[in-house]
């Protein structure tokens, strides 16, 4: 017998998010950073330790209302360089999104079913920004509506929790 390995057998660690797969066809595309709610419209936007998602009523605790705009995602290296653009430093929060997340390509996910902490998501579409964007600071709707600054929403397809944290897995069918 020879000592020497067999390079098939070798174990190599993941280098990257995707090569973290597991058997059910799931990739990790981000985490969660931080959450916010909007409880009333037009009003301040409060942090939250958690967020609780369902189909019926989207991000409870949310003036939100809409059934397929249920809950927005914002990638915190968009709103920097949207910010840089408009020649400005905000909060994250002046978007009135309610999850801010680390993603390398928000855009990826439009169309796909996303984990998300213990909820089930589909990710339909961009978020437009709209003129309470100019309102917060000159310039930064357009800052903004550039290479999706603005983030994606989605709708719930499944009722779960949102925790900062909590990893973002894309979940592919077997279909």
């Amino acid at each position: 017998m020879s000592s020497r390995q067999d390079s098939t057998t070798i174990q190599t660690p993941a280098t990257s998010a995707f090569e973290l797969n597991d058997t059910r066809g799931v990739r990790v595309q981000g985490t969660v950073l931080a959450l916010a709610l909007r409880p009333e419209k037009g009003e301040a936007v409060t942090l939250a330790e958690s967020l609780s998602l369902t189909p019926e009523n989207g991000v409870i605790g949310d003036h939100g209302t809409s059934k397929r705009r249920q809950v927005s995602l914002l990638d915190i290296a968009a709103w920097q360089a949207a910010c840089s653009e408009a020649g400005t430093t905000l909060p994250w929060t002046t978007r009135r999104s309610n999850i801010l997340v680390q993603c390398e390509d928000l855009q990826s996910l439009v169309g796909q079913s996303i984990q998300l902490g213990t909820a089930h998501v589909q990710v339909l579409g961009e978020v437009t920004p709209c003129h309470f964007m100019d309102a917060a600071h000159d310039g930064l709707k357009d800052a903004l509506a550039s290479d999706w600054r603005g983030g994606v929403y989605a709708r719930i397809i499944e009722s779960g929790v949102v925790t900062p944290n909590d990893v973002i897995s894309q979940i592919h069918s077997s279909q």
